[in-house]
Parts: C-alpha cells; sequence; structure tokens
C-alpha cells in the first residue's frame, strides 16, 4: 500500500552525502537485472530508488527491502547514468534507523558487534582450525584481548551504536 508522498523526502536525500545522484536514475533497470539479491527475492533496487525519488518516504523506510542490498555494487559499476546506488541505499538505510526501523538480522549483527567485537562468532571449530595452523586459538584483536574488546565499546557507545540497537529491540 501506497502511502503519502513527502515531498520535502526526495530533496533530504538529494542533498545528504551519497545521495546526490537520486535524480539521474531514469529508470533503465540496469541495476535491477545485475543485482544478485534480486535474482531470488522480490527484490528490486529500480523500485526503491524511484519510491525515493517520488517522495514515497515511509513506503521506502518501511520496506524490508531496504535491507536486502548485500552493498555489493554490481548495480553502481553498470549504472549507465552513474547513480551512486549503493550511497543511496546507505543514506536511506541511515534514514531508517533514525526513525527507529532496521531489519532484525541487522540489528542481530550490531549486537553481536557490540558485545564481541566482530560481526561472526569464532567458534571452538575455528580456534582449533587456528591452533592446527599454529596461530594462536584466539587472533590478537578485539576477539582475543579483554582490553580492547573494552576499549572497543566505548568507543561505540561513544558514537551513538549502542543507542541505535537499543531503539530496535
Amino acid at each position: 500500500m501506497v502511502k503519502e508522498p513527502n515531498p520535502q523526502f526526495a530533496i533530504e536525500v538529494s542533498q545528504t552525502p551519497g545521495g546526490e545522484t537520486l535524480s539521474l536514475c531514469f529508470q533503465c533497470g540496469t541495476c535491477t537485472g545485475s543485482c544478485p539479491s534480486g535474482r531470488l527475492t522480490s527484490y528490486r533496487t529500480r523500485k526503491l530508488i524511484r519510491k525515493a525519488q517520488l517522495g514515497l518516504e515511509a513506503d521506502v523506510l518501511e520496506s524490508p527491502d531496504l535491507w536486502m542490498c548485500t552493498t555489493c555494487y554490481a548495480c553502481q559499476e553498470r549504472c549507465p547514468r552513474g547513480v551512486e546506488i549503493v550511497d543511496i541505499i546507505n543514506v536511506l538505510r541511515n534514514k531508517a534507523v533514525a526513525k527507529g526501523v532496521m531489519s532484525e538480522e541487522h540489528t542481530k549483527v550490531g549486537t553481536y558487534f557490540l558485545q564481541n567485537g566482530a560481526t561472526i562468532p569464532l567458534n571452538e571449530k575455528y580456534e582449533a582450525i587456528r591452533e592446527q595452523l599454529g596461530l594462536p586459538r584466539r587472533p590478537a584483536n578485539v576477539l582475543g584481548d579483554k582490553k580492547a574488546l573494552e576499549d572497543f565499546q566505548k568507543i561505540l557507545k561513544v558514537t551513538g551504536f549502542d543507542k541505535l540497537l537499543e531503539e530496535k529491540k
């Protein structure tokens, strides 16, 4: 269902660093045709960009499609107009998060990142493989250094990253 347009939305996106090329899109569909996410899902990059151009703020920011982009840049590399599609997607995601909208999967990854300093857990299997390769079980980063993890978490808290996640719970 299409919600009420916000005529200022496209202007706001275009005036945000990363969103400047929004108006260049003429809906050729090259982005959608080159999108790996679109091959297996209903995700259509072109539609999301068009809705942003039309000021359909709620439709864009509340859409699960906003979170299907893997930021692989295939669309951006092929765009005949030089639309910085991935940058625009990131602008839209930032606007969504500012309004309290984030996909459940991104919230989980962000929470794990905040708690552990990495987005992918280091489990026993990988620790054993590291040991077999003559490496320390835990790498010399925040995964293996409690003080470094605490410092890392302080940085995330100072930047407000933890607050973004709290609002989504």
